[in-house]
């Protein structure tokens, strides 16, 4: 058997995880209609946070709490292939996401104009989802997004700092 590397190894599990999630929504979208697969979408990224972030703890040794998110939160925006920045202060930090890989998957597939209606349900659901894992809220900011033509996406998370 032929060893990959570490970023060979990356870049399959990462790109089989984002074709699995485009290849289900179309099937169901070609069956149910967009709204119906967007329905169900949310519903699975009202649970996959929950996995990832437990998973993430375990793998980084940490319990809840802020600080913990916020590590626990970049490595996982770091494995997904986002471009981003953090701010924080005591009780809250901002991610302030300058490259969107969902975001360039919609555009390759040519679909970006259902970006604004995905990213309002399923960017949502999702950094719901990991804030709670921590005991912190989650606050979607609304300057703008990538999806709806902006420069940057910007979420806020608020919790104790432990």
């Amino acid at each position: 058997m032929l060893e990959l590397s570490p970023e060979q190894t990356l870049d399959y599990f990462r790109r089989s995880y984002s074709s699995v999630d485009g290849l289900w929504f179309m099937k169901v979208e070609e069956e149910d209609g967009f709204d119906k697969a967007l329905e169900l979408d949310e519903k699975v990224w009202q649970v996959m946070p929950k996995i990832q972030a437990r998973a993430m703890k375990t793998f980084l040794g940490k319990k809840s709490g802020l600080d913990a998110l916020r590590e626990c939160f970049e490595t996982k925006l770091s494995l997904d292939g986002f471009v981003y920045s953090v701010t924080a202060d005591e009780t809250s930090f901002t991610v302030r996401i300058s490259h969107c890989p969902w975001y360039d998957k919609l555009v390759k597939s040519k679909r970006e104009h259902f970006g604004d209606k995905i990213a309002n349900r399923i960017c949502k659901a999702e950094y719901a989802g990991w804030a709670a894992e921590f005991g912190c809220a989650f606050m979607f900011n609304r300057p703008g997004r990538i999806c709806s033509g902006c420069t940057d996406c910007e979420l806020k998370f608020q919790g104790k700092k432990s």
